[in-house]
């Protein structure tokens, strides 16, 4: 039986869960303590301490053990209580006194929590410390559920209306998708694409050359959104999104690009881009889950959300307990405008 659990999701940057230090994360509703103990390495407990229900994140590391803050019961690594002040030296372990553990994971600069049997590893972020690429990277907290969030990352119709200017305009341009749902993922692969842009698009493909453009759904909350415009124009987008409740998705968004020799310049303009375009699907997903809140689910479909469809399938399936990856393979062609 599958579920959500079953996942890595991300819960910090490596750079921010300093020695000493411990961080209150969430994950499908679960509250997780997070700090590092006197190896260095991250340690996920369940974010309550067993003796009178305070919140273990509030505590202190010491020597890689995590001090309660009401009455200082001591955690070690295995979220076992190896300490309790008031019995002092009279303390004799217990296997009942400890408080839930979670697998971790370190990798390409995040900390990562699954917090069931870990079916997968963790995606890993395309060109990931290749030499000739940057890399930016933006957190941001959506008021909208994982589907929605992913659907919108890999949504092509939304952007002439929500980031006109910025990225694409009306301009009725026919683009060909075509799209496969295989072994949980998704992928859909754009034709015909070639100055639609925005307001850098001389920039990224001055010759006005056909886009090579694909983007990818990987179970259970990853899209990669890859732009290839010519062989110095390279760019990917990946976003993890992780369930914070059912109604709030913490987004971890790297955007890793080469553009040749304009590399390090690129920087600021491709940070201040993706903070702008995501500042407006901030906006919009917001207004949805309002009106979704109200209304429910009872969405109507067009061919172009045909990959909604397919991400749809593999989240239901998941959550009704089942293998995604049993489901048939599926490829559709469709023809819609931008």
């Amino acid at each position: 039986m599958m579920k959500f659990e079953d996942f890595w999701y991300v819960v910090a940057e490596s750079r921010n869960l300093k020695p000493g230090k411990v961080l209150a994360r969430q994950i499908l509703g679960q509250w997780l303590a997070i700090f590092r103990d006197q190896h260095g390495m991250a340690i996920a407990l369940e974010d309550r301490c067993v003796h009178r229900h305070s919140r273990l994140s509030c505590g202190l590391i010491k020597q890689g053990n995590l001090h309660c803050p009401y009455h200082g019961w001591i955690y070690d690594h295995r979220g076992q209580v190896i300490g309790v002040p008031a019995e002092d030296q009279q303390f004799k372990p217990r296997e009942n006194l400890r408080t839930k553990c979670y697998p971790t994971m370190e990798q390409e600069g995040f900390i990562y929590v699954c917090l069931g049997e870990p079916i997968q590893p963790p995606f890993a972020l395309p060109q990931y410390g290749k030499k000739g690429w940057q890399r930016i990277r933006l957190i941001h907290r959506f008021a909208n559920n994982v589907t929605n969030c992913v659907e919108n990352f890999i949504d092509i119709p939304h952007t002439a209306s929500v980031h006109p200017g910025i990225f694409r305009t009306a301009q009725r341009q026919a683009i060909k998708m075509i799209v496969d749902r295989h072994q949980g993922q998704v992928k859909a692969e754009y034709y015909n694409e070639n100055n639609n842009l925005g307001w850098w698009g001389k920039f990224l493909n001055s010759q006005g050359n056909e886009i090579s453009h694909t983007d990818r759904f990987i179970m259970p909350n990853v899209t990669s959104v890859e732009y290839k415009f010519s062989s110095q124009r390279h760019l990917f987008i990946t976003s993890q999104s992780v369930p914070i409740t059912e109604q709030s998705t913490l987004v971890y968004t790297d955007v890793a690009f080469n553009y040749g020799m304009w590399n390090f310049f690129a920087i600021p303009l491709v940070w201040w881009t993706a903070k702008r375009i995501i500042a407006q699907d901030l906006k919009i997903l917001a207004i949805q889950q309002e009106v979704i809140a109200k209304y429910g689910t009872n969405f109507n479909h067009t061919p172009a959300d045909t990959i909604h469809i397919f991400v749809e399938s593999i989240r239901t399936a998941i959550a009704k307990g089942e293998d995604p990856r049993q489901l048939p393979d599926k490829t559709v062609e469709v023809t819609f405008y931008v």
